[in-house]
């Protein structure tokens, strides 16, 4: 494939990432979700002149990008193409057992907004596509032209949190009985038809939770994120920390969740008899709330504006993480 044109590009709170990774010489770190390589030059910068970085990301044009960035830092990176629920068969296959640090940045990147091609905005029109790994067959397109009405409410709704979600989806039903949807301005201009004018939709596009939502479902990310989070977390060394960078409620949610159940004191089931786990956390929270980005970087950065970045440290490895239910 042929590399695309090589763009610098800074994440969210670079600086606050790289401080609760704690990042030292000598470290293994991973990013997750390597983007266009800010997080991984900046972690590479901060473990110089001999920390090594593995970075993974679904979607193959961002790892050719950043491919390209990270040159000049040779044998010390590591990319490869896959979902970062993987990282654990990906760590193995290059010797990787335990890291000092690993980051994940949940959201859609510039490039991938910036390139109306991949379907991801609204602010350019482009095909109604929305995969991250364009391998996948299903398309916001699929979605959008095959769920039953009630299906797609349900979607818009729980992956959205968009309370006109019924409306939306009788007014898409009703579109794409005249002609099915190929297009993001077509599916933005029948949404914000549907959506009733308020304040807010001069502030957020009326589109902007349904895509949200297309989004989520055609990439499997909630899902991908609840496998990610333990197998992530067997991957830390004592002392290491893991940072997720959450851009709304529900991955925020899932993140907040499983950081505070690894940080209790006792694991146990409800139904134990008495505590087997030796009432002793798994991670210390870095971060009791989540950290937002500065009003100075909000301004440069319009789209850092609802970022939210939380973070633990491992204090054990001889426990195996276990969830309540």
């Amino acid at each position: 494939m042929e590399s695309p044109p090589l763009i610098q590009h800074e994440p969210v709170m670079v600086e606050t990432v790289v401080e609760l990774l704690a990042c030292h010489a000598g470290g293994i770190y991973i990013d997750g979700t390597v983007g266009g390589g800010g997080y991984a030059e900046a972690i590479l910068q901060a473990s110089a002149p001999d920390g090594r970085l593995l970075g993974v990301d679904w979607d193959e044009a961002a790892v050719a990008r950043t491919r390209e960035r990270l040159r000049p830092y040779g044998d010390r990176v590591v990319l490869e193409r896959t979902s970062f629920a993987e990282l654990a068969s990906v760590a193995a296959r290059h010797g990787i057992r335990q890291v000092d640090g690993i980051v994940v940045d949940l959201g859609v990147s510039s490039f991938q907004l910036d390139e109306p091609t991949r379907g991801f905005s609204f602010a350019q029109d482009g095909p109604l596509d929305m995969r991250m790994d364009q391998g996948k067959p299903q398309t916001a397109a699929d979605l959008v032209n095959s769920l039953p009405e009630k299906d797609l409410a349900d979607l818009i709704f729980r992956l959205g949190e968009e309370k006109w979600s019924r409306r939306i989806a009788r007014a898409i039903v009703g579109r794409r009985a005249q002609h099915p949807f190929r297009r993001t301005g077509e599916l933005a201009a029948v949404v914000a038809e549907a959506v009733p004018k308020t304040r807010d939709s001069r502030r957020i596009h009326p589109a902007t939770r349904t895509f949200q939502a297309l989004r989520l479902a055609v990439n499997e990310e909630l899902e991908t994120l609840r496998d990610f989070m333990p197998r992530a977390f067997e991957l830390l060394k004592a002392g290491g920390r893991m940072c997720v960078v959450a851009f709304h409620s529900l991955e925020d949610r899932i993140v907040k969740e499983k950081f505070r159940e690894w940080g209790k004191s006792c694991r146990c089931p409800d139904s134990a008899p008495r505590c087997q786990c030796e009432g002793r956390p798994l991670a210390r929270l870095l971060t009791r709330k989540p950290l937002r980005p500065s009003e100075i970087e909000i301004a440069g950065n319009p789209r850092a504006r609802s970022a939210r970045v939380r973070a633990v440290e491992r204090l054990q490895v001889d426990h195996e993480v276990t969830s309540r239910r």
